[in-house]
């Protein structure tokens, strides 16, 4: 059954049946669901095509995700992606993911929304500086944030409280009896690996204990980074007891490092990651003890649920989420050596 017919057996205008299906204000409710009860009864099913032309929507939201990053190889990534798409096709929108050079993210931007390609953006791993975010809010594209910038407090998003994260991971260490702790980060022009780092140094300080900045490490993401950082550190005489590393890619290379050097994870050195080991990494024999923040997949679904929101009109009050992170227990870490 088409448009035409549905509207002769209700004797409306097609325009009337039209305009009830799709929402509009100046049908009445009494007709709307009418109108609606018909078209179930019928089993009608609207044209997609005709529907975006007249309501100017394209039922899908983007992701543009640069080339050469890290995260598309990150399976808590790919469960977040799995989130959102679950959550948009229960809405019948498609989630379209784009790639872009990195120096082109923002023409890529451009020409989505001003193709008018998508209806609106999840916009990954911000920056503390976020180019992107500016050129979204200056041309009024509907966005959601996965993260946050140095001032969030114009545009909605979803994080999680890296600062606390690390700050509970200095605690255990520092109740386990460790003294010398180092840190291996990702790219601190990243606003997550900016938050955890300063959280790593409030809970040093809060703790009473020095920060040597040669046990502070630069590895990118990836598990070569991660292991060439833990080379690093281990290569001098001095060496940490404990090591917090800040994503997980980088943590199965530290924890790979580890293990090539002939060391017991939990005894000789203590070792906690971020979101812990993927589970297809080569360090499947450990349970590495994990900050951890709630699943990944939630997550996608939250920040779907935040892009229906933004869509919708919700007040931004509504739509800025902070979830929090907490300790999961493994055997990669354990008391100081010359505590036990």
């Amino acid at each position: 059954m088409d448009l035409k017919q549905l509207s002769a057996r209700l004797g409306l205008s097609p325009t009337t049946v039209s305009r009830a299906l799709n929402g509009y204000s100046d049908v009445s409710e009494r007709t709307r669901q009418r109108v609606i009860e018909a078209a179930r009864e019928a089993g009608y099913q609207p044209n997609l095509m005709a529907r975006r032309l007249a309501l100017g929507k394209t039922d899908a939201i983007g992701i543009v995700h640069p080339t050469g990053a890290g995260h598309l190889g990150d399976p808590r990534f790919l469960e977040v992606v799995d989130g959102l798409t679950e959550r948009f096709a229960a809405e019948q929108i498609d989630l379209l993911i784009a790639s872009a050079r990195p120096a082109d993210e923002i023409a890529t931007y451009e020409r989505l929304s001003r193709g008018r390609r998508v209806d609106g953006f999840i916009v990954p791993h911000t920056r503390c500086r976020d180019p992107r975010i500016d050129y979204l809010g200056q041309c009024g594209a509907p966005f959601v944030a996965y993260g946050r910038t140095a001032d969030s407090s114009g545009y909605a998003w979803f994080d999680f409280d890296n600062e606390a994260g690390s700050r509970l991971a200095v605690e255990r260490l520092h109740r386990l009896g460790h003294r010398r702790i180092g840190y291996v980060h990702a790219p601190l022009e990243l606003n997550f690996a900016w938050q955890r780092h300063q959280g790593f140094v409030a809970g040093m300080e809060q703790a009473g204990l020095s920060i040597e900045s040669r046990w502070v490490v630069p590895a990118g993401f990836g598990r070569r980074g991660g292991y060439e950082a833990m080379q690093t550190m281990m290569a001098g005489s001095d060496t940490p007891t404990a090591v917090i590393v800040d994503n997980n890619l980088s943590g199965v290379g530290v924890v790979r490092c580890v293990l090539d050097a002939g060391q017991v994870l939990g005894r000789d050195i203590s070792v906690i990651v971020y979101d812990g080991t993927p589970a297809d990494s080569t360090v499947l024999e450990l349970e590495v003890t994990a900050i951890e923040q709630p699943t990944p997949h939630g997550a996608g679904v939250k920040l779907a649920e935040l892009m229906l929101g933004v869509t919708q009109g919700q007040p931004l009050q509504e739509l800025q989420v902070l979830w929090a992170p907490r300790i999961a227990p493994g055997n990669s870490d354990g008391p100081a050596p010359g505590t036990r």
